[in-house]
């Protein structure tokens, strides 16, 4: 694939009309940006066209004008300089798959999909590359403390985007820089997507903790170490440590753990009152990401030697019918450490 990025004027296609593609198309459209905004379900489309307005997702925001609709992937495609993948990571190779015969030579990919795939553990980014040869050294990967509805509603918002090409994270942070949404640069894929995709796993443990009555103490406890198991799982796959530190790794824990809009801080709640994970995913139109990316972070932690607690203990909750408060038990009551360890020096 070619290196080319965005030229000033061009358009931009954002592939998925959910809640983030959604929110991402109104964050370029209102900066004047020409946006084809589609989606799977050409009945979503239609009506987004028609009425301007996402019920289903975003039922209060209102589409700018320069943002177009569009049912056909071809022509969202057509012209455009970037392409921003904003599907599931359940979906995000069967969409890599229909974009492969369409992609143009030299159209940026992003993707901005929060999530592990379940069966192998792959992270969005090397799930394109296996899709579309050569995307590995041009993909970018967009994360960070990012909720889609203070974002559609230009509440001051920060995000980073990583490229294994610098000159490429450079023309994707133009494109996106806004007054109310600030993007950073970081050359680590790896941790960037890591971070985006393992702190959905600790915040169904935030909200579990919430479901349970227990207080500030508790969260911020569990957020500590659950920060502390993802950066040592990230180091030894390659991430460098610092970046959990940042806005993919800290910044995306605080917000996930702590708001009323987290999918996954609900089902954490809602299994903590007693009800059936089964029940729960029913009733969400959209997924909880961190359901399916907590037993692809423990096969990652399993094949990588890494030690998950926290994580361990949430995968028993969801799939093996433990008790939340016996997990919490587990988890006060394993023997002594010691708080420090190397995953907290750098590396470099």
């Amino acid at each position: 694939m070619g290196e080319k990025g965005m030229r000033p004027g061009e358009p931009v296609a954002i592939l998925g009309a959910g809640s983030w593609g959604t929110a991402l198309a109104v964050v370029l459209g209102r900066a004047g940006v020409a946006v084809r905004l589609w989606g799977r379900r050409p009945e979503l489309v239609r009506l987004l066209a028609k009425e301007r307005v996402n019920h289903q997702y975003l039922p209060d925001i209102t589409l700018p004008d320069s943002v177009e609709p569009r049912e056909k992937m071809e022509r969202a495609l057509a012209g455009a300089g970037a392409a921003v993948l904003a599907a599931p990571a359940v979906g995000m190779r069967d969409l890599a798959r229909q974009l492969l015969p369409l992609l143009q030579d030299g159209q940026m990919p992003i993707t901005a999909a929060k999530g592990l795939e379940e069966d192998t553990g792959l992270r969005m980014s090397e799930v394109i590359a296996q899709e579309i040869p050569g995307a590995g050294e041009t993909v970018v990967a967009m994360s960070g403390p990012n909720l889609a509805v203070e974002v559609a509603r230009g509440i001051a918002t920060t995000t980073v985007v990583a490229c294994r090409n610098p000159d490429l994270a450079q023309r994707a942070q133009a494109l996106f820089m806004q007054p109310s949404f600030r993007v950073y640069t970081n050359p680590d894929v790896i941790g960037v997507e890591l971070g985006g995709a393992l702190k959905n796993v600790i915040a169904i443990g935030a909200g579990i903790s919430d479901g349970l009555g227990f207080g500030d103490n508790s969260k911020a406890a569990l957020a500590t170490r659950g920060l502390a198991e993802i950066t040592r799982l990230g180091a030894a796959l390659g991430a460098r440590p610092e970046t959990f530190r940042g806005l993919a790794g800290i910044g995306d824990l605080m917000a996930t753990c702590a708001s009323r809009h987290s999918r996954n801080h609900q089902v954490g709640f809602l299994l903590a009152q007693g009800r059936p994970l089964s029940e729960i995913l029913a009733a969400m139109d959209q997924i909880a990401e961190g359901v399916p990316t907590t037993r692809a972070a423990l096969m990652l932690a399993k094949k990588a030697g890494v030690e998950m607690p926290i994580a361990a203990a949430i995968r028993a909750v969801l799939f093996e019918g433990l008790p939340p408060r016996d997990a919490v038990a587990s988890l006060m009551l394993r023997s002594g450490k010691d708080e420090l360890d190397e995953t907290w020096v750098s590396q470099d």
